[in-house]
């Protein structure tokens, strides 16, 4: 089974989900800059979902590179992975309308816990399929990212019920911890 299709159709699906954001930004009805400000919140909802995706693609993409076998399994929890993924858009959407809700603000705490519940499968399932002797398994040994980014997730989560616009701040500490990529595949990448 070739991996290259499996990136590719990641890919195409990540671009997809990127552009339906983007189009959710509405232009406003007047023709000044102040008439951007009541925008402010859905933009920066927009700019928290995209640099979340951004950085969970890329973290993809390393993963995947250092992939050498994939298989069933994998394919199928990699399209549970862009499942979940596909509701960013619409969590994204809501949330910038009303931030400080709980139903939105839940709902987008939610679909990025589920969204990196699913990497972490997709994670696990690739190092199944690729053995523990893999450079994949010795580059991701030891790697507490995981572990920190579903902790953040789920007390962001949590924190809906004290505060609903917490949880974009526990939003944007996850992608920020996986921005730079984990240091040992990047060390694989210069060994080859």
């Amino acid at each position: 089974m070739s991996k290259g299709r499996v990136e590719a159709f990641t890919d195409a699906v990540v671009a997809i989900i990127m552009t339906i954001m983007v189009l959710e930004l509405k232009a406003p009805e007047g023709d000044t800059f102040s008439d951007l400000i009541p925008l402010q919140s859905t933009f920066l909802a927009y700019v928290l979902s995209f640099f979340l995706i951004g950085v969970t693609w890329n973290n993809h993409h390393h993963m995947f590179q250092l992939a050498d076998k994939i298989n069933g399994r994998v394919l199928i929890v990699n399209t549970g992975f862009m499942f979940v993924m596909s509701f960013m858009p619409f969590a994204t959407s809501w949330v910038g309308e009303h931030y400080n809700k709980f139903a939105p603000a839940f709902l987008y705490g939610l679909v990025f816990l589920l969204f990196n519940i699913m990497y972490v499968v997709l994670t696990n399932e690739l190092l199944r399929a690729n053995g523990p002797e893999s450079n994949l398994a010795k580059a991701i040994k030891n790697d507490n990212k995981t572990w920190v980014s579903l902790s953040f997730s789920l007390i962001g989560l949590m924190s809906v019920f004290i505060k609903p616009e917490l949880v974009l701040i526990f939003c944007l500490i996850v992608p920020s911890i996986w921005f730079i990529p984990n240091r040992l595949i990047e060390n694989f990448y210069k060994d080859k």
